[in-house]
């Protein structure tokens, strides 16, 4: 399976090895590195399609190292980080961050916001080549084209409806909170709040379910937040 080579820029021993073998378990390619030191080393002799980075390591903080990074390329960065202000949500983001999730996360959030990273810069694994259209019943999602059909006529979607249908279809019965869908779709920059969710998935019902009112597909998981069945 063709699939991106991630560079991992983890001090945590621990962490950085979980973080390995999940991602080559999905058939990533992965390099890693303990410090920022030795990301820079590497990323001059390897070709890396992605870098997933700490910000709290010692020497070389991952600030300095994205900022040093910029200085040769526009690689996608995602950092990681034990902070949740905002604050050091925007730092990370206005040295030329990609995108930051926070710890502890779950992994199938991580993959995913790592591939949605990847889709915006171009790149495509084998799979999702083949997987340019998504079908469920009466529902077809042209990937690449960016155009919905319910049985078969076609349907108009907004830019932000298509993004967060297609995170929803290509994840199916993976439960996302109102806020792990936010910071995926509109990101840290954004101005607004989950509100801006529901009102998306209302709209996204109407323009796809047979009964809005009783979604088959756009389902609500009490206490917890949204899933896409594909049943």
């Amino acid at each position: 399976m063709s699939e991106a080579t991630v560079m991992v820029v983890e001090d945590e021993e621990g962490i950085r090895e979980l973080i390995r073998l999940f991602l080559m378990k999905k058939g990533y390619r992965v390099i890693d590195a303990e410090d920022g030191f030795e990301a820079m080393d590497k990323l001059a002799k390897e070709n890396p399609d992605l870098i997933l980075l700490d910000i709290e390591m010692p020497g070389m903080n991952g600030i300095e190292v994205c900022e040093q990074i910029r200085l040769q390329t526009k690689l996608p960065i995602l950092f990681v980080s034990y902070r949740k202000e905002l604050a050091y949500k925007i730092n990370g983001l206005e040295a030329g961050g990609d995108d930051y999730i926070t710890k502890p996360f779950d992994f199938t959030e991580l993959e995913a916001r790592i591939r949605a990273i990847l889709r915006r810069n171009g790149w495509k694994s084998g799979d999702e080549d083949k997987l340019s259209v998504l079908e469920f019943q009466d529902i077809k999602i042209h990937i690449d084209a960016r155009e919905l059909y319910v049985a078969g006529k076609p349907v108009r979607l907004y830019h932000k409806e298509f993004q967060l249908l297609l995170l929803l279809a290509q994840n199916p019965n993976r439960v996302w909170t109102a806020e792990q869908l936010y910071d995926s779709i509109w990101g840290y920059y954004s101005e607004g709040d989950i509100q801006t969710v529901k009102v998306h998935i209302s709209n996204l019902r109407r323009k796809v379910e047979k009964d809005p009112a009783n979604p088959v597909h756009i389902r609500t998981v009490r206490g917890f937040g949204y899933k896409f069945t594909a049943e």
